[in-house]
This record gives C-alpha cells, structure tokens and sequence, in this order.
C-alpha cells in the first residue's frame, strides 16, 4: 500500500487529499495541522496517522493520538523521518516552503498545494519532483501534451469585488473580501483572489513549471475554464472541468486516473461564458505583471510584502487598495535584489518584512 504524509490536513485541500486517499486506498502516514483540533481529531480517528505535528503546544493535551509533536521544526523532522515517498503540502504561506525544500532535498515527490515554495524560491527547487495541486497548472499540463504552443493562459475568477463599483472598494472591510462567489476557501487565499495576488503567484508557478514566461491571465466568471493553450497552428483549446480540487489531487497522488472523479460538465447548463481582462484599476497589483514574468527571482519581495498588508487590511490599519500600495511600494524598493542561494532568500524575505512593518 502507498502512502503520504499530509501538511495541512484540516484546510479544504487536506479534507480533499483525505477523501481521495481513502478513495484510492492511500495510507496516511503522518497528519500534519493548525489549530483545528476537532476535525484533527476526527481524521486522526479514521486514517490512523503514525504521526501527528500541530501548531501550538498548548493544544497538544487535545489531541487524541500517542505521538503529537508541535512547530515548525517538528514538520521537517517527520519529513526527515518519513518512510512515504510523497509529501503533500498544503500548507498555507511561507511555512510552507522550509516543508517544501526539505522533502525535494531528501528527492521525496511533492504534491504542492503551498503556492508561496514557488514563487518565494521557484529557482532554487527540483521541478521534477513537484507535482502541482491547482486547477490552473493541471488543466495547463492536461492540455500541452507535447504539442508546440505560442501561448499559455490561466483563468481568474475576478475574486470578491469583481462586481463592485472601484468607489465602492475603496471602503471593503476584510469580512468583505472574504465572500468568494464562486467557492469557500481559507482566509489567505480568499484576499488574494480578491487583489489577484493569487493570479500573479500563479503565473510565477506557471513560468517554473512550465519553462515559459509567455502565459497571461484573463476573467472567467464562472470558473468552469481553468486554463486555455494557444498552439502555434493557431488553435487554442480550453480545459473546463467542475470547481472541485479532487481531480487534480487524485492525479497529483496516482499519477494517472481513467476512472470518473467528477460528473461530466453539462454543457446546455453552463449557457454563456464571458471572459474579461485584468484591469489595473481594481487590481493594482496587475501593473507589475510583465517585470515579475522576467524577473521571477523577485517572488520573495511580493509574497512577503503581501503577508504583511494581509494582516495590516485585516486589523483595519489600511484599505482594500491599501494593500497593494503596500506590496507595490515594496517591490520598487528591493526591485535590485536576487538571491543566489536559499540562505539570501530568507534574509530578503526577512529585510522586506522588517521594512514593511516600519513603513
């Protein structure tokens, strides 16, 4: 039997990865959460996990199994420990990426659901032994099959505000930006669809994956596209498929899947798609595009900068657009930096955050 060690099993990427793995008769050898004690509980009772790593010490009394580590270093010491030839990291944020380095090191595969590993340290990871959990990167490796492209292109969903007058905006509470209309998802993650951080990660995964800064971003309303490539015969062909993260982790942990996972799209239910552009108005942060698709080194200033405005919006200390002031001022700041190794990406992670925080 398989098996994985999970990183953030009690998010909706980690509940997912747990249907598919009992779907799949995937052995969980380690569980891996925050703070969420009662569902921990709950996924402890049902996969029988080996090993446990939480958050917080103060929890550990709570948790219901014989071996409960806590902390960061504790996640890289299972990883070093684990017999699973597959990490699945679901992390969410810069923690994520210490997880990340140590299992490609040790040539353990990742099944990577942590978005900021590639974009704070995209050149300094084995891309052979990542597999990407996201239904952009899937869709786009599920349609290149060898076929020489012009143009890759990625689909957003436009985030919370997507309908909102600018004016408007400019008054959004962070309770506000956390109303997704097309899904539930973490805290994080939900902001940054909103500012379309979460787009602009995306492409820097993209150009690691994928060898190519040649990839754009466009609005698809109903998340039913989630990515389109343009052939160099001048045919485009596009991948929809349902807003359920299963398919592509089911493909992250088999490698190949024939049977169903989702139901069929229902093409007469779906009636018109319309796709719209990135506009620079309501997404500021859309300006730096095209200079971070050529100087992608430069992930680390935007991701450290953004999680720093992140909780400056939620503690009401600046605006909605505040926070890409925030992370624009940033990256003009330390737009000459480029790290050569690891080590200088955790010191400039470190300058932006202590300048951040300053400003």
């Amino acid at each position: 039997m398989s098996s994985i060690v999970l990183l953030g099993s009690t998010g909706s990427i980690g509940v997912n990865t747990l249907i598919i793995a009992k779907r799949y008769n995937i052995a969980i050898e380690a569980l891996v959460a925050g703070s969420n004690i009662h569902l921990l509980n709950q996924q402890i009772a049902e996969f029988q996990p080996k090993i446990v790593v939480i958050a917080n010490e103060k929890d550990k009394h709570k948790v219901n199994h014989p071996d409960v580590r806590c902390g960061n270093r504790s996640i890289l010491t299972l990883i070093e420990e684990s017999q699973s030839p597959t990490i699945v990291n679901a992390l969410v944020g810069y923690t994520g990426l210490a997880p990340t380095l140590t299992a490609t090191k040790l040539g353990k595969r990742v099944a990577l659901a942590n978005k900021e590993s590639l974009v704070v340290a995209g050149a300094f990871i084995d891309m052979s032994l990542i597999t990407v959990i996201d239904s952009e990167h899937f869709g786009l490796w599920y349609l290149l099959n060898k076929r020489p492209v012009s143009k890759l292109y990625i689909t957003a969903s436009g985030g919370a505000f997507r309908d909102w007058d600018i004016d408007k905006m400019k008054n959004a509470k962070f309770s506000d930006a956390l109303k997704h209309p097309n899904w539930s998802m973490g805290d994080k993650i939900t902001i940054d669809s909103a500012t379309m951080t979460n787009k602009l990660f995306e492409l820097l995964e993209a150009k690691w994956l994928f060898n190519t800064s040649n990839i754009d971003a466009i609005i698809e309303k109903k998340s039913i596209i989630h990515a389109l490539a343009e052939f160099q015969d001048g045919s485009t062909t596009a991948h929809f498929a349902g807003v359920d993260m299963k398919l592509p982790i089911a493909f992250a942990l088999r490698g190949e899947v024939s049977d169903e996972v989702l139901p069929p799209i229902d093409l007469l239910t779906i009636g018109a798609l319309e796709f719209l552009p990135i506009e620079t108005n309501r997404y500021p942060i859309w300006s730096i595009k095209e200079h971070i698709l050529k100087h992608p080194h430069l992930g680390v200033v935007i991701n450290a900068a953004n999680e720093i405005a992140i909780h400056t919006f939620q503690k009401e200390k600046c605006s909605f657009f505040g926070m890409s002031e925030i992370v624009l001022n940033a990256y003009e700041k330390f737009k000459d930096v480029k790290a050569k190794n690891i080590q200088e990406v955790i010191e400039i992670d470190t300058e932006v955050r202590h300048y951040v925080q300053k400003r």
